[in-house]
């Protein structure tokens, strides 16, 4: 009975990291396929890859509108990120410290940007824009994004409040410190890792972020809807090369954030 239940074991344990392989591949294929294909030689996509060239790298430095999309997305991300902290830390703070009526449902509305797709988003900003007589421009862009990635500075910063002693606040305000004080000097500098691994997390979503960047641009594009038009012509090495660039810094930025989030 027992090498029975063994050998169920030892097969259960197989098939679930079989399972695990699998998945890999399946998500994380296409990506080194893209990454592959940016190192083509040839301007037509085939495989197997006849040769390899960084030539499309070099192109990239000498495509105007390209760098002037990546400064158009920097610009944004750059916008945003402050506004999401100087707004979710003190909502964050507030939903997590002070209990009132309806402390509940003010947290379970602020976490709907996230569950509402972006272009839900984007058209309603759009609109409320419309009726204010404020016209499209990368600015509508950071507000659109601000109301999009609020949510993620808010859940972070309240993660990192519930894990926080509270004891040491109120050890604070016996020894004489105000509320103020004590918010700055005492729980601000333990909100360190959540505030910055919340606001890579953001400067990533914003300079990826294409629906509500679609409805709410004007004529200034960023990165990721230049790639979008560039596309229109067709996939080239040098698109594959674009989007490699920026999956990679992606990824940086996220894994930096997740670990900072942590601390």
């Amino acid at each position: 009975m027992n090498n029975e239940l063994a050998r169920w074991s030892r097969g259960l344990r197989r098939s679930s990291q079989l399972l695990g392989v699998a998945i890999f591949i399946f998500l994380y294929a296409p990506l080194a396929l893209l990454a592959a294909y940016s190192f083509s030689g040839s301007r037509s996509l085939t495989f197997p890859i006849q040769s390899f060239t960084l030539s499309w790298y070099v192109s990239l430095a000498n495509n105007t509108e390209l760098l002037n999309s990546v400064f158009n997305s920097i610009s944004v991300a750059a916008g945003v990120v402050p506004l999401t902290i100087l707004l979710g830390v003190p909502a964050g703070y507030a939903l997590n410290r002070f209990a009132f009526t309806g402390s509940g449902i003010v947290d379970h509305v602020f976490t709907l940007p996230l569950m509402i797709p972006g272009i839900i988003t984007g058209l309603s900003i759009l609109l409320l824009l419309k009726s204010f007589g404020i016209g499209l421009s990368l600015w509508a862009v950071v507000l659109g994004h601000t109301v999009a990635w609020l949510p993620v500075v808010i859940g972070q910063v309240a993660a990192r409040l519930r894990r926080m002693d509270r004891y040491i606040e109120e050890a604070s305000l016996d020894l004489g410190a105000g509320y103020i004080e004590t918010f700055l000097r005492v729980t601000l500098p333990n909100l360190k890792g959540a505030i910055i691994g919340s606001a890579l997390l953001v400067f990533t979503l914003s300079f990826d972020e294409v629906a509500i960047t679609f409805l709410l641009t004007g004529t200034e594009n960023t990165l990721p809807m230049q790639i979008w038009a560039m596309l229109r012509r067709g996939v080239t090495p040098e698109i594959c090369a674009v989007a490699t660039l920026t999956v990679a810094m992606s990824g940086i930025l996220i894994a930096v954030g997740v670990r900072a989030g942590k601390d």
